[in-house]
């Protein structure tokens, strides 16, 4: 597993949710653990573009950052979910925000996205 070298700048709020949040799957997985998709098969069916190993790394570093708490269950097979904890909720407000702004400008930010990869790809 990636171990890091350097500590990270923690000087502000935004090196701080930037530290919290950093990870291609975490706002989703925030969401969708709010809108009550629990279970890391639900999860791994609403964000198929991930694999479940990066999946399950996100979830466990939420779970370290006290936004999600995890529950096994003691049967065969086991089973676990995931919830919410009352300071993951409190972002969820925050990530609602960022999702607007995005619906908002979603053509310009297409436009600019796919630009940005085709002069990648010439």
């Amino acid at each position: 597993m990636y171990e890091r070298k350097t500590l990270p700048n923690l000087n502000c709020g935004l090196d701080l949710i930037g530290e919290v949040l950093y990870g291609k799957w975490k706002m989703r997985l925030l969401w969708f653990i709010n809108e009550g998709h629990q279970r890391p098969s639900e999860l791994q069916r609403k964000i198929p573009d991930a694999s479940r190993r990066v999946l399950n790394i996100q979830l466990k570093e939420l779970e370290e950052h006290e936004l999600v708490s995890k529950i096994i269950y003691p049967v065969v097979p086991p089973k676990v979910e995931y919830s919410l904890t009352d300071f993951g909720k409190t972002l969820i407000p925050v990530i609602s925000a960022i999702g607007n702004w995005g619906d908002a400008n979603e053509e310009r930010l297409r436009s600019l996205i796919l630009k940005r990869l085709e002069s990648y790809n010439q």
